[in-house]
């Protein structure tokens, strides 16, 4: 279990979040939303121990993550953020970041990313051309779902998730929205969004604003009350139907 406890991060006389707390069961979906600024991103890094909080504490299983080694903890988490990036070596070491991988874990991890175009030489196939002329080109989306397959690729209890469908098209985002809640049945998912057709899935919603949560709950439960997600939720659908 993770537990977010009273935390708070200040930039000098800026403060970028302002006393969270909220508690995240294993195997769950959690997702973050707000607006840009709203403190997802620091939220997450502060769980990553990227930094670390001004005050408050984060704790899983009991224990102070800042108890554990840096490296201990961040071996927990698989982590994909918006600035991904593919590297000029075959698709298995991409997925795997590593020379050495398991070539069905890595088509295991591909199909669950939504990944499907066709590949020569299969996992071994090389990426980009800067040593390989024949080296396999990707578009934006492809590209991405190779960063997202590293998630699914790793074994650990946590993946966080930052915009992981923000370069693909409607199909693509619910096949990957399928995988997530597949996964879930193994990992705990932590998934930042500003396309809230993704939130549906998530056994919790927390809506940031300022630093603060100010409403948290499933997409169902949020509807009804008719507050910020709602009117978020209801703005981004028209936008769909039109």
């Amino acid at each position: 279990m993770l537990e977010v406890k009273d935390l708070y991060v200040n930039y000098g006389a800026v403060e970028a979040i302002k006393g969270i707390s909220f508690t995240v069961q294993p195997g769950e979906i959690v997702t973050l939303i707000g607006a840009n600024g709203a403190g997802k991103t620091t939220l997450t890094n502060l769980l990553l121990r990227l930094y670390d909080a001004t005050d408050g504490e984060i704790l899983i299983d009991g224990e102070n993550i800042k108890d554990v080694t840096v490296a201990s903890h961040r071996a927990r988490f698989a982590a994909v953020f918006q600035d991904f990036q593919t590297f000029a070596c075959s698709v298995g070491e991409n997925v795997a970041l590593d020379e050495k991988f398991d070539s069905e874990r890595v088509r295991q991890a591909l199909k669950h990313s939504g990944f499907t175009k066709p590949l020569k030489n299969g996992v071994d196939t090389e990426l980009l051309r800067e040593f390989d002329d024949d080296g396999a080109m990707l578009s934006g989306g492809e590209a991405q779902k190779i960063a997202i397959a590293r998630a699914f690729y790793k074994e650990c209890p946590y993946v966080i998730l930052d915009e992981p469908s923000a370069n693909l098209d409607p199909i693509a985002e619910y096949n990957l929205n399928r995988a997530m809640t597949e996964a879930s049945e193994h990992k705990t998912v932590i998934f930042i969004s500003h396309r809230l057709s993704t939130t549906v899935i998530a056994d919790r919603i927390y809506v940031m604003e300022n630093g603060e949560i100010i409403e948290s709950g499933s997409h169902e439960e949020l509807m009804s009350r008719g507050g910020t997600y709602a009117k978020m939720f209801t703005l981004q659908a028209e936008k769909y139907e039109a």
